[in-house]
């Protein structure tokens, strides 16, 4: 095994003793701008002159199940931090997806096609707009304005209503006939930033988000037998819930244990909920990017608590929401409590940001901000995986706010290797080779692009293997190579430096060196950047007495760690590892060499997320 840290400072030196160590990482016009104008810098902190625009939303709408009308009004406090005189503000209107003759690139059944998001009136600091102002474009809205200062601030109200789907499940729409998932579901002012000014990207839905941080209050009103969840927190617990249900909650909030707030007696006796016609549930959140909300009437809700930060005794609540037939769910609580607790403690071992993350049982596969949305599953550790996955998407985008409709590697990639190590960590039967194979079987293909590309453009197995696997081996492959204390470090730079920010991919390559100390540049761009295949061969073996000396050939382009799997014939094994550092000169061979302890059987080379193209030359046999 080589001497890591001698490896690591070695890269530090000149370029004449390590070639990839003066790497200059390419970079489009737009995003070198960024240095030049001093809102980004090449270190990868925020510049002198960054910025970025906020908002505040009222949101108060009323959701009828029976028709599936939403409508309501919302009122946006938008505050112009740019060096930019606006003189149009665009906006987002997502559930225009839905909307006849919208272009998308996911199919949707004709019952859910629908004449899309109806503004009813739009103002602008109390004046009315004429319609002819704003012209709607599938899921855009651009509203031509007064010109709006830098610094200045500007109050738009918005009435509306549209009809929520009711199958077409694409993120949102209902469950069953009590239960919905509501999400996207308010006119929202579009990001603009110092990359590419308006984010003009139109919602496809394969593609995910890109919106701003802000502050939320809603107001959602929903029959008196309806229970709702939403982002945020419940301001007005007792005015909606029947004193016993209410004192649970908030008892919930303090306790490890965990605690049925909603069990099957419960839904039978009725009277959880005020009885009145209707209620109305008020929820705030601040410095998110989004407001989501559930409802339903016959779901159970299991919840537990604990402390997230040491330092503070901050605890988060976790709840399970969930349908009384999905058996499935009811372990799903102790799932999600654990990936929070490990979240935590462990990886990224950054204190849960937020006060509650619900579980809610849908008919997706999807993170909000504070929730998420996910279907039953019969195999355990599909249930497993999936809710970690989305749950870890809290940091990656919700916390770090980065761009997911241009890079959503940079949410993804996080996603997947959290579902590669936390899984293992509630159940350790777990090995989860997510999206390996797929890396393996198109590499080198047409369709295999650089991570780099941007998402919008990748196409078949891109779609997946760009966005998924290929950036969480990235992760894995860094993680190993600094260590687990060098990798925290970098990594809690990166969050520390821009979390409640919009950073772009090199705000995270430079990061991670200036928190390292170490130029990793060669590594970005062998691995976002480049093309190639991982194609690793056992060329040699030699041998004297026990001492044991492979020679590995990089037959591909595409570096990976090297770990050699030494099986003797008494039935035990013994693992060699090499990280990735070891190709870090651009050398094509490593040696490998170790002390055999018995007889050995084969020599196999690779383990589970190592990709390699071709596994013919990966066995030795003396």
């Amino acid at each position: 095994m080589i001497n890591l840290k001698k490896l690591l400072a070695i890269i530090l030196l000149s370029g004449s003793t390590i070639t990839y160590a003066q790497v200059t990482l390419p970079i489009a016009v737009n995003l070198k701008n960024t240095y030049t104008k001093g809102t980004r810098t090449i270190t990868g902190e925020p510049g002198k002159n960054y910025w970025q625009n906020t908002a505040s939303y009222t949101i108060k709408v009323n959701f009828n199940p029976q028709t599936r009308n939403l409508s309501g009004t919302v009122g946006i406090d938008y505050v112009n931090n740019s060096p930019d005189t606006l003189t149009q503000v665009q906006f987002k209107l997502y559930p225009n997806l839905y909307k006849k003759g919208v272009v998308r690139d996911m199919p949707v059944e004709a019952v859910d096609l629908t004449d899309g998001v109806q503004i009813q009136s739009l103002s602008i600091n109390n004046q009315l707009q004429d319609s002819a102002k704003r012209k709607i474009d599938g899921t855009n809205m651009v509203l031509h304005v007064q010109p709006i200062l830098p610094k200045q601030k500007t109050h738009f109200d918005i009435a509306y209503n549209y009809t929520l789907n009711q199958t077409s499940h694409i993120r949102t729409g209902q469950i069953d006939t009590g239960a919905f998932f509501i999400a996207y579901f308010f006119p929202r002012i579009a990001v603009y930033d110092d990359i590419d000014g308006w984010n003009q990207y139109p919602y496809l839905g394969s593609q995910e988000f890109y919106n701003d941080f802000g502050h939320f209050n809603a107001e959602i009103t929903v029959p008196g037998n309806y229970q709702v969840w939403a982002t945020g927190n419940l301001k007005n617990t007792d005015e909606v819930y029947q004193p016993k249900y209410a004192k649970l909650i908030a008892q919930a909030g303090s306790s490890d244990k965990v605690t049925d707030i909603i069990t099957e007696a419960d839904l039978k006796a009725g009277n959880i909920t005020k009885n009145n016609p209707t209620n109305t549930w008020k929820f705030e959140a601040d410095s998110v990017t989004d407001l989501v909300f559930s409802l339903s009437n016959h779901y159970l809700w299991k919840t537990s608590s604990l402390v997230v930060d040491p330092k503070t005794n901050r605890r988060t609540r976790v709840d399970a929401v969930f349908n009384p037939a999905h058996k499935d769910f009811y372990e799903v609580i102790n799932y999600a409590r654990k990936t929070v607790e490990t979240m935590s403690y462990q990886f990224p071992k950054w204190p849960y940001p937020y006060p509650h993350e619900t579980v809610f049982d849908g008919l997706d596969q999807m993170e909000y901000p504070m929730m998420v949305n996910d279907n039953p599953l019969e195999n355990t550790e599909d249930a497993i995986e999936l809710t970690d996955h989305e749950i870890f998407h809290t940091m990656f985008p919700f916390y770090m706010g980065t761009n997911e409709t241009k890079y959503g590697w940079m949410d993804e990639g996080w996603a997947t290797i959290a579902e590669w190590l936390i899984s293992p960590i509630i159940d350790k039967k777990i090995v989860d080779p997510y999206g390996v194979a797929a890396t393996e079987n198109s590499a080198g293909t047409e369709q295999d692009v650089p991570i780099m590309t941007l998402t919008p453009g990748l196409i078949g197995t891109a779609k997946f293997t760009d966005n998924y696997p290929k950036p969480a081996m990235a992760y894995l492959y860094i993680k190993d190579m600094l260590g687990d204390e060098l990798f925290t470090k970098a990594l809690h730079y990166y969050i520390a430096q821009w979390h409640g920010k919009h950073p772009m991919p090199y705000d995270f390559f430079n990061c991670m060196n200036t928190g390292a100390g170490i130029n990793l540049n060669w590594f970005w761009k062998s691995w976002f950047f480049d093309g190639g295949v991982p194609n690793l061969a056992i060329s040699k073996v030699n041998q004297q007495q026990q001492k044991y000396t492979v020679i590995i050939t990089s037959i591909g382009s595409k570096p990976v760690p090297v770990n050699l799997t030494v099986y003797y014939t008494d039935g035990s094994k013994q693992l060699v590892h090499q990280s990735i550092a070891c190709w870090a000169n651009g050398n094509k061979s490593t040696n490998v060499e170790f002390t055999a302890s018995k007889a050995i059987k084969q020599l196999v080379l690779g383990t589970t997320y190592d990709p390699d193209v071709d596994k013919k030359d990966n066995v030795w046999r003396p």
